[in-house]
C-alpha cells in the first residue's frame, strides 16, 4: 500500500505547481478571469487529498511557487538587464524571492489540512478565509508585496468586480476563493451521484450538487448586481488631460549626456498636446529639482498657464540641509495654481531603499537613486486644474488602504510610474490591472502617466477609457471628470473583510475533531 501513496505525492506536487503557473493566465494581459476559479478549485481538491500537515504545506508551497515564478519573473529583468546584477545572481535572487512568497500559500495548505471542518460549506468558508488572510499578510509583512492577489484577476468584465467598491481587493479575493471551493463541491457531488451504487431518491439527495451550485449562482449574481450600483457622482465640468509617455530607454535615462534629450522630449510632447492637466511620469526629469534649468521649468509653466491649467511631473526632491544625503521620489506641480509637491511614502525594498543588513546588494546591482527617504504617510491632495488630485507614485497604487487615505477629499487619482525597469514583460499589464482595481475601490478616475507603458485613463467602473501602446513616444489626450462621494471600502478599508476572515478561522477550525 505504500507504493501508490509515494507515487501520488510527487504527482500532487507537480499538479499544484502547474496549477499555480496556470493561474497567471487569469490576470492581465490575457485576463481569462474564470480560470482562477478553476485553478483554485483544482488546488482545493489537491489539498483535500493530503493526509498530513507536512504534505499540505508542500502542496501549498508548490502552488505558490508556480504562481510567482510565472507571474513575477520580471524581477529578474529589473535585476539583471537594467540593474546590472550578474545573470546567475539575478536568477538566484528571483528564485529565492518567489520561494519566500510561496511560504504564504504553504501556510494556507498546512492549516487547511490540519484544521478544516468536514461539512462542505464551513470547509469552503475556511479555505477562503485562510487564503485571504495569507494574501493580506503578504501585502503587509516586510513592507508588503500584494502583487497577484487573486482579486486583481476579477476586474471588469468579471461579475465579481461589483464587490470591489464594497469589500476591496481582499474581499474580492475572499469571494473568488469561496466560489472556487463551491465549484469543487459541485463537481464532487455530481461525480459522486453518478458513481453511487445505491439508486433512489435518498442517494440523490445526499449527493445533490444543487446547494453548492445555488451558492455559486448567488455569489456571481450578487457581484453582477453590485456592478450597477452608483456609489459616487461626478463633480464640475470635464477636464482635458494629456498624459505624456516619453519612452526613454531605462539604460539611457540616467546618463548625463542624455539629460537634455529627456527635457526636450517632454517639452515637445507637452507643447504638441495642450491640456488643462498635463502629467509626466515618475522621475520624468532625471535629476534633482534644483538641477533642472530654471528657464526650462518656466517654459513648462507657460505651456500650462496658456491652458489655464497645471502640469505635474515626477522628479527627485533633494534636501539641501542634509548635503544631498536625503532625497525623495516626488512629484511637483507648476502652472496656474501655486506650486505643490508630493513625496512618495511607500518605497520599494531594494529598488528605492536598502533594508538593514543588505548594503552588499548595492555592490551587485547598480540602481540609480536607490536610497530614497519616505514622505509622510498622509499627504493632502494637490489642488490643481480645478481638481483635488491624490498623487501616488509607482507601485504605491498596489496598496488600496493607503490610496484611500486621501479620500473622500480627493476627486481624482493620478499615478506616475516608470515600469521601464521590467522591459517587455507581464509587469506593465499587471500594474494597469492593479490601477483598475484602485479606481473601482475608490470610486475615482485614475490617470496613469508612465515612461514606457501602460499610460492610461481608467473610469470609476474600472474600465479602461483609453490606453497608449507600450514602447511608443506619444501623449494620451482625453477628458476626465472629478468625482465625489464615498464607497463602502473608502469608509471602512480592509478591516471588515480581515476581521470576518479571522472570525471564520477561529470559529470553523474548532469543528474538526
Amino acid at each position: 500500500m505504500r507504493a501508490p501513496r509515494l507515487k501520488a505525492v510527487p504527482l500532487r506536487l507537480l499538479g499544484a505547481l502547474l496549477l499555480g503557473a496556470a493561474s497567471v493566465l487569469a490576470y492581465a494581459p490575457l485576463g481569462w478571469f474564470p480560470l482562477i476559479w478553476l485553478v483554485l478549485c483544482g488546488w482545493f481538491g489537491l489539498l483535500g487529498a493530503c493526509a498530513t500537515v507536512r504534505e499540505g504545506a508542500r502542496v501549498g508551497a508548490a502552488f505558490g511557487f508556480g504562481m510567482f515564478i510565472a507571474g513575477v519573473s520580471w524581477v529578474y529583468v529589473s535585476l539583471s538587464v537594467f540593474g546590472g546584477m550578474p545573470a546567475p545572481m539575478a536568477g538566484l535572487a528571483t528564485f529565492l524571492f518567489c520561494a519566500v512568497l510561496a511560504i504564504f500559500p504553504a501556510i494556507v495548505g498546512a492549516l487547511f489540512v490540519r484544521f478544516s471542518p468536514a461539512a462542505w460549506l464551513p470547509r469552503a468558508l475556511f479555505f477562503a478565509a485562510l487564503w485571504v488572510l495569507a494574501e493580506w499578510l503578504r501585502g503587509w509583512v516586510l513592507t508588503g508585496f500584494p502583487w497577484l492577489a487573486i482579486g486583481y484577476s476579477q476586474t471588469p468584465p468579471s461579475p465579481l468586480a461589483g464587490f470591489a467598491p464594497v469589500l476591496g481587493v481582499y474581499g474580492v479575493s475572499l469571494v473568488c476563493a469561496l466560489l472556487a471551493a463551491l465549484i469543487y463541491e459541485v463537481f464532487k457531488r455530481w461525480l459522486s451521484a453518478k458513481s453511487c451504487p445505491v439508486p433512489g431518491r435518498l442517494s440523490w439527495l445526499r449527493w445533490c450538487p444543487a446547494l453548492p451550485l445555488l451558492s455559486v449562482a448567488l455569489l456571481v449574481a450578487a457581484g453582477a448586481l453590485l456592478r450597477d450600483v452608483l456609489w459616487v457622482e461626478p463633480q464640475g465640468e470635464p477636464v482635458s488631460v494629456a498624459l505624456l509617455q516619453g519612452n526613454i530607454p531605462q539604460d539611457l535615462k540616467w546618463r548625463p549626456e542624455k539629460f537634455s534629450d529627456s527635457l526636450l522630449t517632454y517639452y515637445r510632447l507637452a507643447q504638441a498636446h495642450p491640456a488643462q492637466l498635463t502629467v509626466l511620469p515618475e522621475t520624468a526629469l532625471p535629476a534633482f529639482l534644483d538641477q533642472v534649468p530654471r528657464e526650462y521649468l518656466d517654459e513648462l509653466k507657460k505651456l500650462a498657464v496658456r491652458q489655464k491649467g497645471d502640469l505635474l511631473f515626477g522628479i527627485a526632491l533633494g534636501d539641501a540641509e542634509s548635503g544631498g544625503q536625503r532625497y525623495a521620489n516626488g512629484a511637483v506641480s507648476i502652472g496656474t495654481s501655486a506650486q505643490q509637491r508630493y513625496s512618495k511614502s511607500h518605497l520599494v525594498p531594494f529598488g528605492e531603499f536598502i533594508p538593514t543588513g543588505f548594503a552588499w546588494f548595492l555592490s551587485m546591482a547598480h540602481i540609480p537613486m536607490s536610497d530614497f527617504t519616505p514622505g509622510a504617510a498622509k499627504q493632502p491632495p494637490l489642488n490643481i486644474a480645478g481638481q483635488k488630485v491624490a498623487v501616488n507614485i509607482c507601485y504605491e497604487d498596489a496598496f488600496g488602504e493607503e490610496i484611500i487615505r486621501a479620500l473622500p477629499e480627493a476627486t481624482l487619482l493620478v499615478n506616475l510610474s516608470n515600469v521601464a525597469w521590467f522591459g517587455d514583460s507581464l509587469a506593465p499589464a499587471q500594474h494597469l490591472q492593479i490601477a483598475r482595481m484602485r479606481a473601482l475601490e475608490s470610486g475615482r478616475m485614475m490617470l496613469r502617466a508612465t515612461n514606457t507603458g501602460m499610460t492610461a485613463i481608467i473610469r470609476v467602473d474600472g474600465a479602461v477609457q483609453a490606453v497608449l501602446p507600450p514602447f511608443t513616444r506619444d501623449a494620451l489626450v482625453g477628458e476626465v471628470r472629478g468625482y465625489t462621494g464615498t464607497t463602502p471600502f473608502v469608509r471602512w478599508g480592509n478591516w471588515p473583510v480581515i476581521s470576518f476572515a479571522l472570525l471564520l478561522v477561529a470559529l470553523l477550525s474548532r469543528r474538526k475533531a
